[in-house]
């Protein structure tokens, strides 16, 4: 649904005001390319978070503690 949109968006946008539709499509590979080591980088902290969460919660568990299901609706 998001693609169908940004497709709509940028037709519009190729209508309205050519020359910054393409030069759109032109940098849109760039900026991708530019943010991957940004998703690196959180994908690296959100592990590292769900590292520590786990080592401090480890004694707990190991006492015999267990998180609560998820409650089925």
């Amino acid at each position: 649904m998001n693609t169908l949109v940004a497709l709509l968006a940028w037709c519009v946008l190729l209508v309205l005001c050519w020359p910054l539709a393409l030069l759109a499509l032109v940098l849109w590979p760039i900026a991708w390319l530019l943010s991957l080591p940004l998703r690196l980088v959180g994908i690296t902290f959100s592990a590292l978070f769900a590292f520590l969460h786990a080592l401090l919660l480890l004694p707990a568990r190991v006492l015999g503690w267990r998180p609560r299901a998820a409650a089925v609706a």
